[in-house]
């Protein structure tokens, strides 16, 4: 389904990095290594890239891989990018400074509780989540995302996800944004950022 949806010319959600990550810059330590997942076709990685950070990205479609790397190589940067299924994603323990998960949900709540569990376990103590997506309220906007519910992530979702690390913001709200076709309009967003004990 993703190499269909990537296979278009351009880029589905353009080549500037998600505002999330523009207006939390200040997290974007430079020199940190930090795992984007399901990075698509590079926005988000390249940008950190760009910030002085060691990126490691990983993404199922190889065509996306091909855009993200094309993306890099023209803003002359280097990403360490990967083709892989997330779900055989080897979350290995303590490996990253950083995990960043932006729009990540194409998958239902027992995966993701999966996925969650990896993001937490290869950080490493005193590493920093950073995840951004969208509220169930997003499917009656439909200006992108899945349109399944169950996908969506609650402030109860998230803050029960990381309850054992330590909360620096957790916060749904409306915004416009316009990241390329995917992406585009009022939209209802949710942002988290935590820091893993030790």
């Amino acid at each position: 389904m993703w190499n269909e949806r990537y296979s278009k010319a351009g880029y589905l959600f353009g080549t500037e990095p998600a505002l999330f990550l523009r207006k939390h810059k200040a997290y974007l330590t430079a020199g940190a290594k930090v795992l984007a997942v399901a990075d698509g076709e590079g926005r988000n990685s390249t940008y950190m890239a760009e910030q002085g950070l060691d990126v490691v990205a990983m993404d199922g479609s190889y065509i996306a891989i091909e855009k993200a790397r094309a993306l890099a190589m023209s803003r002359k940067v280097t990403v360490d990018f990967h083709e892989a299924d997330i779900a055989a994603w080897d979350w290995t323990e303590n490996q990253f400074d950083m995990v960043v998960a932006i729009f990540i949900q194409f998958v239902g709540p027992a995966q993701r509780n999966d996925i969650f569990a990896g993001i937490k376990r290869t950080l490493k103590p005193g590493g920093l989540v950073m995840v951004h997506g969208y509220t169930p309220e997003q499917v009656e906007l439909g200006t992108g995302g899945p349109r399944n519910v169950e996908n969506m992530y609650t402030d109860e979702t998230l803050s029960q996800a990381f309850a054992d690390f330590g909360l620096l913001e957790l916060r749904s709200y409306h915004q416009e944004i316009d990241e390329g076709e995917g992406h585009s309009g009022q939209s209802a967003l949710i942002d988290l950022i935590a820091r893993k004990p030790g």
